[in-house]
C-alpha cells in the first residue's frame, strides 16, 4: 500500500531529530515540526507567507515543505501542538466527522508512526538537563545540531523530574486514547530500539510506506551521558 503521507505522532526527548533526519536523507520527504507552535502568525513565518494567507494557503506551503523535491509529505506531531493542529484542521474540512478524515482531506492518504519512549524518567532527565545545559542536539563528531541557550551546567532537581516524568505519562496516555478513539493501529517505533538500530527502524517505516528501503548513517548522537545516569539513580534512592 502506497501513502501520500505519514505523520510521527511523538513527544521530546523520543528520538524524533534523529529519526525526520534519516527519513529526509533516506528522500522520505522532509518531516519536520511544520506545525509546531499554537499560533497560525508563527505557522505563516516558519512558511515564509504573507500575513494574509488564510489557513489553507499555510497548509499548501506546508505540504510543500514537508514534501522536499518528492511526492511524499513528512511531519512530525508533539503532543502540546496537537490540539491546535486539530482544531485548524476542522475548520478548513468541516464536512469532516473524524480527525483521520480531516488529516487525508489535508494529506492524502496517511500513515501514523507512534514514536515513544517507555522509561518516562530516562526521558525527563533528558528534557530537563537539555533545558539546563541549553544543547539539545549534537552530531556523532560532536558538533553541535542545536543550541537553545548559553552553556550552563545541570542541576538535579528531583521535584521538576518528577513533574516532567509525569507530563511525558501523561502524552503518552493520551496518544494512545486518541488512537483507539479513531481507530487508527499506528506503526510503533521505540525509542530503545531506535537507539540500538536507527537504520533497521526507518527501514520498517520506508517499507510501510512502500518505499524504497536504504542504508543511511545516523546523523545525531545520543547526548546521555554519567551525569543521566547519576540522576537516576539518585532520582530511584528518595523512592519518588
Amino acid at each position: 500500500m502506497r501513502y501520500d503521507s505519514y505523520i510521527i505522532c511523538t513527544s521530546p526527548r523520543s528520538g524524533s531529530t534523529l529519526l525526520c533526519r534519516m527519513l529526509q536523507e533516506a528522500g522520505a520527504g522532509h518531516p519536520d515540526s511544520h506545525f509546531h507552535t499554537a499560533s497560525l502568525a508563527d505557522w505563516r513565518r516558519e512558511h515564509g507567507l504573507r500575513v494574509e494567507a488564510d489557513l489553507a494557503e499555510i497548509v499548501q506551503a506546508a505540504k510543500r515543505t514537508g514534501s522536499g523535491d518528492g511526492d511524499l509529505f513528512g511531519m512530525r506531531l508533539q503532543r502540546h501542538s496537537f490540539e491546535f493542529f486539530m482544531r485548524q484542521l476542522g475548520l478548513l474540512n468541516p464536512e469532516c466527522s473524524s480527525d483521520v478524515a480531516r488529516i487525508e482531506a489535508a494529506f492524502g492518504r496517511t500513515l501514523f508512526v507512534y514514536l515513544n519512549r517507555t522509561d518516562k524518567l530516562d526521558q525527563a532527565i533528558s528534557y530537563v538537563k537539555a533545558q539546563q545545559t541549553g544543547l539539545w542536539h549534537r552530531a556523532p563528531d560532536g558538533t553541535e545540531i542545536e543550541r537553545m541557550a548559553p552553556p550552563a551546567e545541570p542541576e538535579y532537581d528531583g521535584v521538576r523530574l518528577a513533574q516532567q516524568r509525569d507530563t511525558f505519562a501523561g502524552m503518552t496516555a493520551a496518544w494512545e486514547t486518541w488512537f483507539s478513539a479513531q481507530g487508527i493501529a499506528p506503526l510503533r517505533i521505540n525509542y530503545s530500539d531506535l537507539s540500538k538500530d536507527p537504520s533497521h527502524e526507518v527501514n520498517r517505516i520506508l517499507t510501510a510506506l512502500g518505499r524504497p528501503t536504504v542504508e543511511i548513517v545516523p546523523s545525531v548522537a545520543r547526548l546521555a551521558d554519567q551525569v543521566n545516569r547519576d540522576w537516576a539513580q539518585r532520582f530511584a534512592a528518595e523512592g519518588r
